[in-house]
């Protein structure tokens, strides 16, 4: 298929969620801005991560995916709304980089001039596009594979962008409410959609305090949602005086600008992971059921800290070891600050 130049072209991109999954899509969207800064690009994005995305540079307008309204079938009025404001934007380009059945049918039904999706065999979603990105390998990173569709679009890949643009309105927030000074901050980030991803909070308790008591002059964060409240109260217990409780209490933009401000990060493999790798920050992350190679802290997950165990990673949400989380507790908090303390050493 022949494709035209690039010349005030209408763009629509699919990536509606995770966090840590949008995120890992934004360097498609700061290429093709680059390459065409006349293009008009819209984004299908989940209507909870709207602040991720509201008033990014790069993008004309957001079409909100209201997922847990659109299941049922008095609100499907609104879907077909939303579908009938997409086409109506008549886009030239329709891009779905979340490859699943729903997004597949969206991109379809946009009637793009011309249809990019992710080759992959979950849910049939190929079968909706007119070009395929296929993934080089088993192990090829999610960013990478995403980047493949710039290729079949004619528009070349680099790394000259920024990739989550500095939001002055969060850090000023973050400033009046936190003062976090000039201080030296670490965030420890408990928390996890799977619970068999989450290294258990008293090893991030004992990691705290090994942390503070060998850096004095180092504070550390907890950052977590909501549900991560009981967690953060947990690891701050042990040392409330240079630990400060972030569970709950920010919001996306200034968990972001927390994380840009901090020097390293310590996680669980989840969207904050990903926004930190984002920012080019050190991450210490903690793999025990997901493979890092293909969804770890972008060009650091050789830096991923996991144990050799015959079922990990299994890629499964639930547990089956005959020893329940074994690959997350056989990780000592020892192990975990020796990374700690290399990678502070370095910066």
């Amino acid at each position: 298929m022949e494709l035209r130049l690039l010349s005030k072209l209408k763009i629509l991109i699919l990536k509606s969620s995770s966090l840590g999954d949008v995120v890992q899509a934004l360097p498609v969207l700061r290429l093709l801005k680059q390459h065409d800064p006349s293009s008009q690009i819209f984004w299908w994005l989940s209507a909870d991560l709207l602040s991720l995305l509201e008033s990014d540079p790069d993008l004309t307008g957001i079409f909100p995916f209201a997922r847990h309204r659109w299941v049922s079938p008095q609100h499907w009025d609104e879907l077909l709304l939303s579908v009938q404001q997409i086409r109506e934007r008549a886009f030239d380009w329709v891009i779905d980089l979340q490859g699943l059945a729903r997004s597949g049918f969206i991109a379809w039904l946009a009637c793009g001039k011309l249809t990019v999706g992710l080759d992959d065999l979950r849910e049939g979603a190929a079968g909706f596009y007119d070009l395929l990105i296929p993934r080089p390998s088993y192990y090829t990173h999610a960013v990478d594979w995403y980047l493949g569709a710039l290729p079949l679009l004619g528009v070349p890949k680099h790394e000259n962008f920024t990739w989550l643009p500095f939001r002055k309105d969060a850090a000023s927030a973050i400033e009046q409410r936190w003062h976090p000074g000039g201080a030296r901050w670490v965030i420890v980030n408990p928390g996890a959609r799977w619970f068999n991803k989450r290294w258990p909070a008293e090893f991030y308790r004992e990691l705290v305090q090994l942390i503070t008591r060998s850096n004095p002059d180092v504070h550390v964060a907890v950052m977590g949602g909501k549900a991560d409240a009981a967690l953060g109260e947990a690891i701050v217990r042990g040392n409330p005086h240079q630990c400060l409780d972030l569970t709950g209490k920010t919001s996306l933009p200034e968990m972001i600008e927390w994380i840009r401000l901090s020097e390293l990060i310590v996680t669980n493999d989840t969207g904050p992971m990903h926004v930190a790798a984002a920012l080019d920050k050190p991450v210490v992350g903690i793999f025990g059921p997901t493979e890092q190679r293909r969804t770890g802290p972008y060009q650091q997950v050789d830096e991923v800290i996991r144990i050799p165990l015959p079922c990990a990673p299994c890629l499964k949400s639930t547990c089956a070891h005959e020893r329940p989380l074994e690959c997350l507790r056989a990780i000592p908090p020892s192990a975990v600050f020796a990374q700690v303390q290399k990678r502070l050493a370095k910066i």
